[in-house]
């Protein structure tokens, strides 16, 4: 099944059930007033959900109304934990050659993982905001799983029985931010602002063959200014997969229902598929022998993400974003801190 969150004034939203082909809604908060209250409470409210979902592609309820995009929030609009991964190796692996290092061995045996910002997420149309393009900001195409409540220690083999559903991201970055921050050994902070989400999460059971248990086949698309960006496939190259990030989150805390597991950028091996973000192209302008030439995003600028099943039909919908600036209030944007770019350990964002 599909959920959204619609907005309605409040913090979290009216939780709604959506058709597998995103046209039509239906709300559904006489089973669950959030999606956080239905994650919360899963094994009644997934079963109830299911049928109204049901029912919807069948015979659409009298209630049921036309999807408006623009009036959605995030999926879940705010997490108890966002926990976000680098599981495509490739991505570090170009960042280093373009400085000339090579990749921590490290990198190939734990995934990488950070606590992301986890409220407020941002909806599919909602902009980018930034106070200044000198922070460097980029986009970075990425699939999240919500999870169930997870106990501390979790075995990988058992981890995938915790996902409830996917989401499909935009994790933006701040790269003019990340060098100094991770420079001071404590990881991200200023450098990882919100992120936002496609207008619905899906259960694994829509998506059959796509997902083996492991991983999530699918080709992810982003386009800047209308110019593809890249077209990687969700499943290919992911060194660490989704029960196990779960479990590495899970070492040493338990899950609440409600967290955020994210698998970093997707990116393939096959260049000729593009790149997952614009760090990434940068990197590849840099190892052909040059300089990097490709600019960061400007402000007025236009982000569009979005996967497609294998008969192309959009899964998730689309994320549509402006890149804006931050409303002044009185006072010049700060300027990045001196250092940035300056560490190899910035290619785990």
């Amino acid at each position: 099944m599909k959920l959204a969150t619609l907005r309605d004034g409040t913090r979290d939203g009216t939780l709604l059930v959506v058709s597998r082909d995103l046209r039509i809604a239906h709300k559904a908060d006489h089973i669950a007033p959030t999606l956080q209250a239905a994650l919360d409470d899963w094994a009644y409210a997934a079963p109830q959900l299911e049928q109204l979902f049901t029912d919807l592609i069948a015979v659409p309820p009298k209630r049921a109304f036309e999807l408006e995009v623009a009036q959605l929030m995030a999926p879940l609009p705010r997490a108890y934990q966002f926990a976000d991964a680098s599981s495509y190796l490739i991505h570090a692996e170009l960042i280093c050659r373009s400085r000339g290092e090579t990749m921590p061995d490290g990198y190939k045996k734990d995934p990488l993982m950070y606590q992301g910002c986890s409220a407020p997420f941002l909806g599919p149309r909602e902009d980018i905001v930034a106070a200044s393009e000198d922070f460097g900001i980029d986009l970075e195409m990425e699939l999240a799983a919500i999870t169930g409540d997870v106990p501390m220690g979790i075995e990988r083999d058992k981890a995938a029985d915790q996902i409830r559903l996917f989401m499909l991201l935009n994790d933006v970055s701040l790269r003019g931010l990340t060098g100094a921050e991770l420079a001071k050994r404590f990881g991200f902070l200023h450098s990882k602002p919100p992120s936002s989400f496609a207008p619905v999460a899906v259960t694994p059971d829509e998506f059959t063959g796509a997902w083996d248990g492991r991983r999530l086949h699918g080709t992810v698309r982003a386009w800047v200014n209308g110019e593809l960006l890249g077209e990687p496939d969700a499943g290919e190259d992911m060194q660490f997969d989704f029960p196990r990030l779960i479990a590495h989150a899970a070492k040493t805390r338990p899950l609440p229902a409600g967290s955020v597991i994210g698998g970093g950028t997707v990116s393939n091996r096959d260049r000729a598929k593009g790149a997952g973000c614009l760090f990434e192209r940068r990197a590849e302008e840099i190892i052909a022998g040059g300089e990097a030439k490709t600019p960061f995003l400007k402000f007025g600028d236009t982000v569009r993400i979005e996967m497609f099943d294998d008969t192309g039909r959009s899964i998730f919908g689309a994320i549509e974003q402006r890149v804006a600036q931050t409303p002044a209030k009185g006072a010049p944007a700060p300027a990045p801190e001196a250092g940035a770019g300056a560490t190899p350990d910035a290619a785990a964002s």
